[in-house]
């Protein structure tokens, strides 16, 4: 197997993107577009454990817009093979301070398209070694 071709790399690291710029401005049906429409998609967030491609579309549908803009840092996207890749990344929020939050997501590539198949976000207190530069 190869890790990081070039060419999935690149498309990978577009389809980041496409989720953050999402993310970021709300755009739930881009956000609900890029995750597996299936009853094993999983995600588990902040505040809950979401199982199924309909309860992350639920929580997608509900959540509020307001306070959604990060800065991203030290994102790090692996691909094995040509369809199969990992994207982590730190995120920060002006809204809490001295905290950090971390997101990993596990892509697909069906058919379809890439697609978001789990997902794990969570939030620390800032470490103390911060050896992640947040302008990244």
């Amino acid at each position: 197997m190869q890790v990081d071709l070039p060419d999935v790399l690149a498309e990978m690291t577009e389809q980041f993107a496409r989720y953050e710029k999402a993310l970021v401005t709300n755009d739930v049906t881009v956000l609900d577009e890029l995750f597996r429409a299936d009853s094993r998609t999983l995600r588990y967030g902040i505040g809950e454990n979401l199982y199924g491609y309909d309860a992350i579309m639920a929580f997608r549908a509900a959540r509020s817009p307001a306070g959604l803009m990060r800065r991203t840092a030290g994102t790090v996207i692996t691909t094995y093979g040509r369809d199969t890749a990992v994207a982590s990344t730190l995120f920060y929020r002006d809204t809490a301070p001295g905290k950090v939050g971390r997101q990993m997501q596990t892509w697909v590539r069906f058919p379809q398209g890439w697609k978001i198949v789990a997902a794990h976000v969570s939030i620390i207190d800032e470490p103390g070694d911060k050896k992640t530069d947040k302008k990244t």
